[in-house]
């Protein structure tokens, strides 16, 4: 008796009607009709039907190398079973045919079917390529039945890091917040907005329990949307990638991921190094098409002069004396008044004092609960001694306790340093603010560049004498019409200027939001001396 050996599949994403047990049923009812004897069954229960990289395909592989003087047939329920890939499913028959002398069978085949007949590949082929179209239909509905979750706030992937998945009582999932990690989340973003280096809060949440690895993996938290509520709603042919208002709870305050998404964007690699006595290329963008300008010395007739040059047409040179004059002369511009200086530094005590309330309230609610969580865990020990509990409740109860404890000591001491260093240090950097000049000459080529990206938005452009740029940090927009008069800055969209005379505390916060980066980089030149020098 002919042997031959079963092969069934069902994918998790194609929707086949034909369960595990069908295929089973009809593979063993057609061997029993046409008197082939089953020696092996093969199973992969959602596996993909475009790829051979299935585990129990390959076992069936290594089975049919083993037995191959033996077994003669591969028997599928129906071709799309086999595979939904039409090319690779054609190579793989011709394959298993030439090598091993084995034909791959359908159950609505025959066991005599002349696979060289010219009509037989025809007919194969196309029930390739029907599955092929199926597939690729099944893949469209998919990513429409996403985005359409998208669009409604729902996210429908595995929860990232600070979220866990649930299901509602309609069937359908969503995150919530895990109460166990959320803190290292807002750690995250709280100290990468005060300044701190990624790779020290790297370092830091490590130690608290963050489970991830690589040095991609905290600019990844914080460009997520998720934790501020927002769902990412994929680009479509017709329509780009928006945000959309989610359906589960954020982590942070919406201000805060806007706020350190602008901060990554604006520290993207630089294709040009700077070098001190170059301050602006890299930054300075040529008028006639756009691209970074690069500078350099060009000898004169008694000495060297440095110019800017456009890389693409030589014809564009701008004087670096000049250039760096006009520049000086811009930033005296946007320096704060002192009525300016004084509001922000009346604004910033206002929201010490705040904090320091809030602190205060959320610190001794920390410590309660962890002197009753200290209260709990004794007297579990109690019960466990006196053979009250078993060992493995006492575990697993110990196993709880032992992150609750470590969470709640790392907020208590978090908040007990909240604060006095930040706060001492950003009250001591107000005076510099108002000479964002000095600040300037004062920094390091890199924190130079890192300032100019925190003031200006776009391209900024030196044509006819004067700087042009497309927008402004909305803090530095109080003197942009005395600057476009003196021929100095012209800014295609400026802000809304905000007057020391009348202001909202919405206005407040808006300001102090948009000092924010400055706030942290003055602290980043202070803390990071191996990187870079002090200010």
């Amino acid at each position: 008796m002919d042997e031959a050996i079963g092969y069934i599949r069902k994918s998790t994403k194609d929707q086949s009607h034909y369960s595990l047990e069908y295929q089973e049923e009809h593979i063993r009812a057609f061997c029993e009709r046409n008197k082939v004897g089953l020696k092996a069954l093969f199973v992969d229960d959602g596996e993909s039907s475009y790829t051979f990289d299935r585990p129990d395909y390959k076992a069936l592989e290594k089975f049919i190398v083993e037995h191959k003087k033996t077994v003669r047939y591969l028997i599928v329920l129906d071709h799309d079973r086999f595979s939904r890939n039409l090319p690779e499913a054609l190579m793989k028959i011709d394959q298993l045919e030439k090598r091993f002398n084995l034909k791959v069978i359908a159950t609505n085949e025959s066991l005599d079917i002349d696979t060289n007949d010219p009509m037989v590949f025809m007919s194969r082929a196309f029930k390739y390529l029907v599955a092929n179209q199926e597939l690729f239909t099944i893949r469209r509905r998919a990513k429409m039945g996403i985005r359409q979750a998208q669009m409604q706030g729902r996210y429908v992937n595995q929860a990232p890091f600070g979220y866990v998945n649930e299901k509602r009582s309609n069937g359908r999932g969503i995150i919530q917040v895990d109460k166990t990690n959320a803190h290292i989340v807002k750690k995250i973003f709280r100290d990468y907005l005060s300044g701190i280096p990624v790779y020290l809060i790297y370092k830091e949440v490590l130690s608290l329990g963050f489970p991830q690895r690589g040095n991609s993996s905290i600019p990844r938290i914080l460009s997520n949307p998720l934790y501020a509520g927002l769902v990412r709603v994929n680009a479509s042919n017709t329509e780009e990638e928006r945000f959309v208002k989610g359906l589960h709870e954020p982590i942070i305050p919406e201000e805060q991921f806007w706020r350190a998404y602008e901060m990554i964007q604006k520290k993207r690699p630089q294709k040009s190094q700077p070098k001190d006595e170059f301050p602006l290329r890299g930054l300075l963008h040529s008028s006639c098409c756009g691209t970074p300008m690069t500078a350099g010395w060009t000898k004169g007739r008694n000495k060297y002069y440095l110019y800017y040059r456009c890389i693409k047409h030589g014809n564009i040179n701008i004087p670096g004396d000049l250039l760096h004059e006009k520049f000086g002369q811009l930033l005296r511009g946007l320096s704060f008044t002192k009525q300016q200086k004084d509001l922000i530094k009346k604004m910033v005590e206002e929201g010490v004092s705040h904090i320091a309330v809030v602190n205060k309230k959320r610190l001794d609610t920390s410590k309660q609960a962890l002197e009753k969580l200290e209260e709990q865990l004794t007297k579990t020990e109690a019960k466990f001694i006196n053979d009250e509990i078993n060992a493995a409740t006492y575990k697993k109860w110990q196993a709880k306790f032992a992150t609750d404890r470590m969470r709640l000591t790392a907020e208590i001491k978090e908040l007990q340093g909240i604060g006095r260093e930040q706060v001492s240090d950003m009250m001591k950097f107000l005076p510099d603010l108002l000479d964002l000049q000095a600040i300037f000459e004062r920094s390091s080529v890199s924190q130079k560049h890192a300032l100019i990206r925190e003031i200006f938005s776009g391209k900024l452009i030196f044509e006819k004498g004067y700087f042009k740029v497309k927008t402004i940090n909305p803090a530095f927009g109080h003197n942009l019409s005395r600057l476009k008069e003196d021929r100095v800055l012209e800014v295609e969209h400026p802000p809304n200027i905000w007057d020391t005379r009348s202001i909202s505390n919405s206005d407040k916060a808006n300001i102090l939001g948009h000092l924010q980066g400055i706030f942290a980089l003055l602290n980043k030149n202070r803390t990071s001396v191996k990187h870079s020098k002090k200010l």
